[in-house]
């Protein structure tokens, strides 16, 4: 007689209760996989969440509220930041809720790092240093085979024509 009583008490305390809830009947949903990779491949991916390991792998996240984004880091690689669109369906008492994850797996190519390529300089011609008066060659013959540079040049031949 004592038990009856004990639960009578409890299901009229709960029907009394305004902020009674048949969400409390729902089971949590079960934490979700994410596939992670890279191009190349040993990157460390991290999520926002918290979880990470090194591609090609997959965590397991709770399942998340809202979207989140997955770091991926590499040595020599520039890092890469992809964000994760998390689609929520609710549940009920025949199915329970589910989540989707778009991109699905999550994938990130990472681009080399280093210093920008460098712009080859044009070259300048050297500029030619005026000698000394004092130091100047004296002219040279005209008939030398080498005539001396502040000579003047010699008449431009014609050219034979084809």
């Amino acid at each position: 007689m004592r038990r009856i009583i004990v639960i009578a008490a409890a299901g009229l305390s709960l029907a009394g209760c305004s902020s009674f809830s048949l969400d409390s009947f729902k089971s949590a949903p079960p934490p979700m996989q994410v596939q992670l990779d890279s191009a190349p491949q040993g990157a460390d991916a991290v999520t926002s969440l918290g979880p990470g390991c090194k591609t090609p792998c997959s965590v397991s996240v709770p399942t998340p509220e809202a979207n989140f984004t997955v770091t991926f880091n590499m040595p020599k690689f520039q890092p890469a930041t992809v964000p994760v669109t998390v689609t929520r369906t609710p549940g009920d008492f025949t199915s329970p809720a589910t989540a989707t994850l778009d991109p699905s797996p999550v994938f990130a190519e990472l681009q080399p790092a280093g210093p920008p390529p460098r712009a080859h300089k044009a070259m300048r011609p050297k500029k030619k240093k005026p000698k000394p008066a004092a130091a100047a060659a004296p002219a040279a013959a005209p008939d030398a085979a080498f005539p001396a540079p502040s000579a003047a040049p010699p008449p431009a031949a014609a050219a034979p024509s084809r």
